[in-house]
């Protein structure tokens, strides 16, 4: 018959329980990157540059806001194209802690357990996250087509003075097809 763990002499079981209580306190939850730096309202413009290398000026917006659960970025952009017609897009996306500190997950839609969750790239929707590391806080969307094929964009966002530097790529299929680089000063 096997001896109990309790059946030990009591210094073993005490060295035992002081170190359960040491991994406790050094491997406790992890602690999400802290958004408050980037918290703010931003306004810039700039030439997005395809990847042919012509420019198209855009006018661009930004808003960083903690919520409940983590922080919303929402962001505007307002594209002037040649032929005279504007073209206004708006997003905003809702971010959560995951299980890794500086990284977020998107929190898009809601699944039957009314639980946030991110959206499906299998089903052609967008899976976005984000993560913050030193001073610059990334924003990224991966969209896979149809075929299998897929579009990733980066979104930069640097604190600096006076605001932030944004830097943005596209790539699809590992191919850069589009970028900008702007400061975008805080209101």
């Amino acid at each position: 018959m096997r001896a109990s763990f309790f059946d030990r002499p009591l210094h073993v079981i005490a060295s035992a329980l002081v170190l359960a209580f040491c991994l406790l306190i050094t491997t406790g939850p992890a602690r999400s990157a802290d958004i408050t730096p980037f918290v703010g309202d931003y306004v810039g413009s700039a030439d997005v540059v395809d990847a042919d290398g012509t420019e198209t000026p855009r006018d661009m917006s930004v808003s960083i806001h903690k919520n409940r659960n983590g922080f919303n970025i929402s962001w505007k952009t307002t594209t002037y194209k040649g032929d005279g017609r504007v073209k206004e897009e708006k997003y905003s996306v809702d971010f959560q802690p995951s299980a890794r500190p500086e990284v977020f997950s998107a929190a898009m839609k809601r699944n039957v357990f009314g639980h946030e969750v991110p959206l499906d790239p299998m089903a052609g929707e967008p899976f976005v996250w984000g993560r913050i590391d030193g001073d610059t806080l990334t924003v990224f969307s991966l969209f896979i087509d149809q075929n299998g094929g897929y579009e990733l964009q980066q979104y930069d966002r640097t604190l600096t003075e006076g605001g932030l530097n944004l830097s943005f790529s596209r790539f699809r299929n590992g191919e850069k097809s589009r970028s900008v680089q702007t400061f975008l000063q805080k209101e």
